[in-house]
């Protein structure tokens, strides 16, 4: 496993600073293995490109001890498709087949190809090439553990999403047919605008975009799996509200989140993970008064 991604993260060298006759010896800091990216390869553009735009992808691959690079891919985009999504496949397809990255729907939906593209986190599929002015630098979504090249290792986060047990929760028994809900009941799920929290498709760009979720990941749930708890908390057919308040009443699962705001401001589909969070915190308070 890689922890090339996460960049800004540092480890004690040498324990604590001894004195010495009134001197100090400084502790040292080293980076984790293979955090120091190196320059790569260049793959330049055929030489009747129309359209050329310089793309540096971060490669790594875990069957080489080799420190983690980052690739430069020439690309005539006068011959490929609007998005970076399209560029990559260009890529993998014509250039170098060893680049990997996860991709599915190609429509915003499966939220397989979240990357950091230009410094943010967002889809490859919905980030349009001719909004990145100069070269567009491609990394993995920051501080999670990297299998390869442009996947992260979605384990833990996909085992903290478990933990909320993320499945309808009654006490009724089961109807003939679905269970029916009021329209007003069905636009807090949905949003009247379609940006509610069950238009979440758990990309996780939102949680590795929070500071909190970096120093805490361990125990902090983030903003993806506590969007996703107030989907089901917020839900009028779930019978299992007080259970599943329970569960976040902890100080590091759910009051880690310090309102920062990057959640809300990254996520590629328009939704407001900050905004659920505080409304499970005002539900915590109010069983309380």
């Amino acid at each position: 496993m890689n922890w090339g991604a996460i960049l800004y993260e540092a480890k004690f060298n040498h324990g604590v600073s001894i004195p010495r006759k009134g001197i100090f010896q400084m502790a040292q800091f080293t980076l984790p293995k293979n955090s120091k990216i190196s320059k790569g390869h260049k793959f330049t553009a055929k030489e009747d490109a129309k359209d050329v735009k310089n793309f540096r992808i971060y490669r790594w691959d875990p069957d080489r001890d080799e420190t983690p690079r980052m690739d430069e891919y020439e690309l005539d985009t006068a011959a490929c498709g609007p998005m970076v999504l399209d560029a990559l496949i260009k890529i993998k397809d014509e250039v170098d087949s060893t680049l990997t990255f996860r991709r599915s729907c190609r429509e915003g939906i499966c939220g397989s190809c979240a990357m950091n593209i230009d410094g943010t986190n967002t889809l490859a599929c919905l980030k349009p090439i001719d909004e990145v002015k100069g070269d567009v630098k491609i990394t993995p979504l920051p501080h999670m553990p990297v299998v390869k090249d442009l996947v992260p290792d979605l384990n833990h986060v996909y085992a903290q999403y478990e933990s909320i047990e993320p499945w309808l929760k009654s006490d009724t028994p089961a109807p003939e047919k679905e269970r029916l809900q009021s329209a007003a009941d069905a636009d807090i799920l949905n949003g009247d605008d379609g940006h509610g929290p069950a238009a979440c498709i758990l990309c996780f760009c939102c949680s590795t975009s929070c500071p909190s979720y970096w120093w805490n990941g361990d125990r902090f749930l983030g903003p993806a799996i506590l969007l996703q708890a107030y989907r089901w908390i917020s839900d009028s057919r779930d019978d299992a509200v007080g259970e599943r308040l329970d569960q976040l009443e902890d100080p590091f699962r759910l009051f880690r989140c310090h309102t920062i705001m990057n959640c809300t401001k990254t996520c590629p589909k328009g939704l407001n993970p900050a905004k659920s969070i505080a409304e499970i915190k005002k539900l915590m308070v109010a069983r309380q008064a």
